[in-house]
């Protein structure tokens, strides 16, 4: 399997989220000194690295406390999305699927060699499935973050999502960061839990980088040199996931 060996770019992806019940020691990194003291524990080399100001930013009249969430909540959030997609990426280019069909009509998976390829392939309406789950999902977190007063802007704390009640879920809460659960990691330290939240953003960032390298040598052979030969190439195009459009028809959208 070629892309086996380039999955040690992003490492463990066991960090996808903190395990917080309370204000502990991972607390949120609301001001400009906490993203440093954040930063020279992710990268002891670079440190703090904010060559835009973003850390001194208010964005959309808000407090720069409440700018410092939002961005440090999107980077978790790019971060964990970036993780699924290196990781996928590689499954779809060895050809690993799951043994059943992938429609109620029996119609499988689509054999390919790289993750667009795959995304192209399926229905439309499975596409607007995964995007409305996923919307789905956010919707729940920010309407329980809002009725509670736990918002990432307003000193919530970043990453976490909230299980669901086992009363509107069959078989009980689901916990997305323990789901099964495991009883080593309810019981870690704050320590762990900080160490942990380290890990996820370095990993978060390596796989942003691994899957915009996979993606460009994709769509430009040559583009990343050491990916080149391991790559296959993508003719279609990365920045129009649907087929057709999802705006109206004005001239010069479509």
């Amino acid at each position: 399997m070629k892309l086996a060996t380039y999955a040690a770019l992003v490492g463990s992806a066991a960090a996808f989220a903190p395990a917080q019940t309370g204000r502990t020691v991972t607390s949120v990194s609301e001001t400009k000194a906490d993203l440093e003291a954040l930063a020279a524990k992710a990268n002891p080399v670079v440190k703090f690295f904010d060559p835009l100001n973003l850390a001194e930013a208010s964005f959309w009249g808000t407090s720069n406390e409440a700018t410092i969430g939002f961005l440090r909540e999107s980077e978790v959030k790019h971060g964990r999305v970036a993780m699924f997609a290196f990781v996928g990426y590689i499954v779809h280019a060895n050809g690993i699927t799951w043994p059943w069909p992938m429609t109620l009509s029996g119609e499988p998976f689509p054999q390919v060699s790289n993750a667009p390829e795959a995304w192209d392939a399926i229905p439309e309406a499975a596409k607007w499935q995964i995007m409305l789950f996923v919307g789905f999902l956010e919707a729940v977190r920010i309407w329980r973050e809002s009725r509670s007063g736990t918002h990432y802007m307003k000193g919530g704390k970043i990453g976490y999502f909230p299980p669901f009640d086992a009363k509107y879920i069959p078989g009980g809460a689901l916990n997305l960061y323990n789901p099964f659960p495991r009883k080593d990691i309810a019981v870690m330290t704050d320590e762990q839990k900080e160490k942990r939240l380290v890990a996820e953003i370095n990993n978060g960032r390596l796989a942003m980088l691994g899957i915009f390298g996979f993606i460009s040598e994709g769509a430009a052979e040559g583009s990343v040199p050491a990916l080149k030969g391991v790559i296959s190439h993508y003719d279609g195009d990365v920045m129009a996931p649907f087929a057709n459009s999802i705006f109206p028809a004005l001239p010069g959208l479509n």
